[in-house]
Order: C-alpha cells, then structure tokens, then sequence
C-alpha cells in the first residue's frame, strides 16, 4: 500500500464539484457534490445520539436497504437536525434534483449537513446550488480537495488522503474526505466522512470491513465529550478496478481491510489534532491490559478527561489527572501495578511507577510536552492487549468559539 496524491475523486470513476450557496457562509464554498455514474455498494455508520438529523435517517435507510449508490450531496452551515418533517423533505428535494439534472433514481443519492442545529434548510438555495454543481462536476484531484474544504465548519484544515494497493493483480484506489473540528466524541465521534474506492466487493463484507475498523479509529477520538447529531462515514465502491469480486473473507479482504484502517486512522488524527481551539494532538496509548475493551476504555478515559486535556495545554506533567481518568472508567485494575510516561518528539518521562511518584525534572517535563503531539503512555501490567485513542487539549478559544457559534 502507498499514500498517493488526492481525496474522494482519487478512485476511478469519482466526480466532485462544489459551490456558494450561501446557505449561512457568505464568502466561500458550502455545497459539495461526490458523483459516481456507476452505481456504488455503499456501507456506513451513524451516530448513536438518539437525536438524529433528517439527513441521517435519510442515509440510513438507503443503506440499511442495500440500494446502489450514485453520490452524496454536502452542505454546511446548517445541520438539518431538531427539523421534522420539514428537514427530511428538504433532504428528499435535495436528491430530486440530482435526478432532475442527472438522471439518476434520487433515492441514490446520500445526503449530508453539518452545522447549526434546529434551523430549517433554505431548500431553494439547495436545489440551486445542486444544479450548478450537476454541470461542474470533475475527476481532477483538485476537485476532490476543493469538495474537502467546502464541507468545513470550524474545521482550520482540510481532511484528505488517497492509497493505492494491489489485490488480483489490479491497482485499487481508497480516498477520503472528512470533517470534525467540535462536538466529537466515541460512538460515532463528530463527524462527516467520505470514503469512495474502484474495488468490486459485495456490500456485506464492505459493511463488515467499515464497522470493524471504525471501532479502533473514529471511535477513539474526543474533542469535548459530545456525540453529534450528525455523523454519518459513508464508504462507496464502484467496482471500475475490474478485480475480481471479493465475496468472502480472503487474502483480498483483509489487503482491503488494512488499507482502509491507514486511511480512517489517518483521517480520525487529523480530526483529533484539529479539535476546536486546539494547539496539540494527545494521544494515550494503554499497553498491556487485561482484555482489549478494557484497553480502550482506558485510553479514551485519558484523552476524553477535561482536566487532562487542561494539562496537556499547560505542559504540567500532573499525573494525577491521568490516573484519576483512568480510575473512573470503568476499568476494575491494580494502581500499583501501574506505569506512566510522557512522550514526544523530544523524549521520554517517566513520571509514576507501581503506586508511587517518580521525581523529575520540571524543566524537561515543560519541553517535552510542549510538541505538537503528546502521548501518555501507560503500561498495565496486567494481560497483553492494547490501545490507542486520539484527543487534543483545551484552551480558551474552545470556548471563545462555542460560546459565539450559533450567532
């Protein structure tokens, strides 16, 4: 597998196009358009919130219904969540005029909004911008990058990233797109996501690969504690690679499988280094626990800790905050067994050892945490599983840009 140049349009057969629908933005791109004219297997998953934006039960039932798929329509600025009726027939005109101008069954079409929730959709301005976008569609890379930055919210970068890999003896293609600066959080994580590759595979496997790896990627980041009304990850597939057709769990499938973990992984950490206000990527790694689940309650606990992220933005090596994270998650384990260590790119520190302090240097603690990515590491002592969840520190501009956001 190789990192190529690209996004969404990387993959054979992907269009992309955007546009200024002013929907609430008024100086830059806030619709975006994925188009595959060959009809796609599609997997997804959604946000557990039991508030669910019309979009999401629009997605939902399409790809619960095993339906091709020939695109998705993006909007931000406005969520379409908290809307009734309304919002959901919003959704409906949204994919009739891609049928309209497409000539496609509109119920192949997704539909996807980030932004403010409880505000209807101006459906004219949808519409508009959803013909516009029918005669600018584009194969070129630029388009695909164009489409990344147009679903923006809060969001200070675009999001992403394109492999290749070989399965058959045929060259495939996996890009992606994603957006999630605020209100992230496990189960499912804020978020929209967009993943689109050339591979032939039946839709269960294609399912059963996504919901797999969402497990151990978006689903262990946290920004604040939130889980959106909004998250959807969408992964469609339209077969253009011309290998043969994956249908049942071989060499070819977990080849896919790896390659689609770098790209979710990659996508999650942009995510969790991007967090609303944030000046550094924290990562905790728990290594040795007893079962895997335990793992990964631990260090989602670590990262998801507003007291730990609190230090982490102050560069205060206090381990006590990690500690106590760690103790109220839920995690039946021996303190005194444990081992805690600050790493970056400037070195290692231990700081905590079977049940007692350790003393360090002030000074070094300071420049060590003060990278761009921090680490907490902590060995359990305890059984052979591990894992890694993905966070970012608190600032002031978190709130600075929450408390403001709707207005």
């Amino acid at each position: 597998m190789k990192i190529i140049e690209g996004g969404v349009t990387a993959a054979k057969g992907f269009e992309a196009a955007v546009c200024e629908a002013n929907i609430k933005y008024k100086d830059r791109t806030d619709m975006a358009m994925v188009f595959s004219k060959a009809p796609c297997v599609t997997a997804g998953t959604f946000t557990s919130n039991v508030v669910k934006a019309a979009c999401v039960l629009w997605d939902k039932e399409i790809v619960e219904s095993g339906k091709p798929l020939h695109g998705v329509v993006v909007n931000s600025g406005i969520a379409n969540a908290c809307t009734g009726q309304e919002g959901f027939d919003a959704c409906e005109e949204t994919a009739k005029a891609v049928e309209k101008n497409l000539n496609v069954p509109f119920i192949s079409m997704a539909v996807a909004s980030t932004g403010v929730i409880g505000m209807q959709l101006p459906v004219d301005k949808l519409v508009a911008g959803v013909k516009k976008m029918c005669t600018t569609l584009d194969s070129s890379l630029e388009a695909g990058t164009e489409a990344s930055k147009a679903i923006m919210t809060t969001d200070t970068v675009n999001k992403e990233i394109a492999v290749q890999f070989e399965v058959g003896g045929k060259t495939i293609t996996l890009g992606g797109m994603s957006k999630g600066s605020g209100m992230i959080h496990p189960n499912m994580c804020t978020m929209l996501g967009f993943l689109t590759t050339d591979l032939d595979i039946k839709k269960h496997l294609l399912q059963e690969a996504l919901s797999e790896v969402v497990a151990d990627t978006f689903n262990m980041i946290s920004v604040d504690g939130d889980t959106s009304t909004n998250d959807t990850l969408l992964l469609m597939a339209n077969g253009l690679a011309n290998n043969d057709t994956i249908d049942e769990k071989n060499e070819d499938y977990e080849t896919f499988k790896a390659a689609l973990f770098e790209v979710c992984q990659y996508l999650a950490k942009k995510m969790a280094a991007d967090g609303e206000g944030a000046t550094k990527l924290f990562t905790a790694h728990v290594v040795n626990a007893k079962t895997k689940e335990e793992a990964k309650k631990l260090s989602r606990s670590i990262i998801s800790s507003s007291l730990s992220k609190a230090a982490i933005y102050g560069c205060d090596a206090n381990f006590g905050r990690f500690l106590c994270a760690m103790g109220y998650s839920g995690v039946d384990f021996d303190q005194n067994k444990v081992e805690l260590f600050f790493q970056s790119k400037a070195g290692e520190l231990q700081v905590f050892k079977y049940g007692v302090p350790l003393a360090f240097d002030e000074e070094y603690a300071t420049k060590l945490m003060s990278e761009d990515e921090v680490i907490v590491f902590v060995d359990m002592h305890d059984g052979k599983e591990e894992a890694t969840a993905w966070g970012c520190d608190l600032t002031y501009d978190y709130v600075k840009i929450n408390a403001d956001y709707r207005s």
